[in-house]
């Protein structure tokens, strides 16, 4: 009875959260879902050769190519943060960061690296749950498919987006035998899960946003390291993509978990 009563505790604060926030939660959901490719975009202006000469080196694909690349890049990004932000063609704009993501990941041999692989699927996951959210209830994006409910693809786009959301925290998990470790990779493993198949979903959301949070202030606290630094950059990347994952995360909290979730399916029993 007591573990009822604490769960019971527990949702209502994260109902009253949800209440005292509803109007400004889905603003603060889309300006952390974008931050990560804000500073991309930004850093492309600022690092502008270095980038470039990159490319070249990695690909030789000669400097023209490999400007249009930086080029493509900054303006991609730039621009899609300011359709997300203003809601604007914000359809339009998550593809076209989709087609960053998917450039990125071949360019700088993402693709190969299965630690940044599953945190750019999460990136992605991030995205598609603001594709849902941006997607009016009444129109269908896959006219002329047919479906059981009107809504099923944005509720199809919030269940994928949940799960890529996850492999996130997948990246976090520590294969040590510390007790503290052993701890968080159980506590961090069943949040995941519940937030995977929508069970007490905005409950299981909002506790892994103050958890990601947390880690990712204490960890990737690039703001500590001199900026000729290396590791400077390597930590501010990994702090804005983490900001990103707790933007989609925010969203689940405004959002719920959409039709395809067991929160949904135990109102039906």
């Amino acid at each position: 009875m007591g573990q009822n009563d604490l769960m019971g505790t527990a949702e209502d604060f994260a109902d009253q959260f949800l209440r005292v926030t509803k109007q400004y939660l889905p603003h603060v959901a889309r300006l952390c879902l974008i931050s990560t490719f804000l500073e991309d975009g930004v850093r492309m202006w600022f690092q502008w050769s270095e980038q470039r000469d990159y490319i070249d080196g990695t690909w030789s694909c000669g400097y023209l190519l490999a400007s249009c690349f930086v080029l493509l890049n900054l303006l991609g990004q730039l621009t899609g943060c300011i359709l997300v932000l203003s809601r604007n063609f914000v359809q339009y704009a998550c593809f076209g960061l989709f087609g960053i993501i998917a450039l990125q990941t071949i360019a700088y041999s993402i693709l190969w690296d299965l630690k940044f692989l599953m945190r750019n699927l999460a990136l992605g996951g991030g995205l598609l749950l603001l594709l849902a959210e941006s997607r009016s209830e009444g129109k269908s994006m896959f006219a002329g498919v047919p479906t059981m409910r009107e809504s099923s693809p944005k509720q199809y786009m919030q269940l994928g987006g949940r799960v890529l959301l996850v492999l996130m925290f997948m990246t976090l998990l520590h294969f040590d035998a510390s007790f503290f470790s052993i701890l968080q990779n159980i506590v961090g493993t069943a949040l995941m899960i519940l937030v995977a198949i929508g069970f007490k979903t905005k409950l299981a959301a909002l506790t892994l946003v103050v958890w990601l949070f947390a880690i990712n202030v204490y960890f990737n606290a690039f703001w500590t390291i001199p900026v000729y630094k290396p590791m400077h950059d390597f930590l501010k990347y990994d702090f804005f993509q983490t900001m990103s994952v707790i933007g989609g995360l925010l969203l689940v909290v405004a959002l719920g978990p959409g039709g395809v979730s067991m929160d949904e399916k135990k109102k039906e029993w």
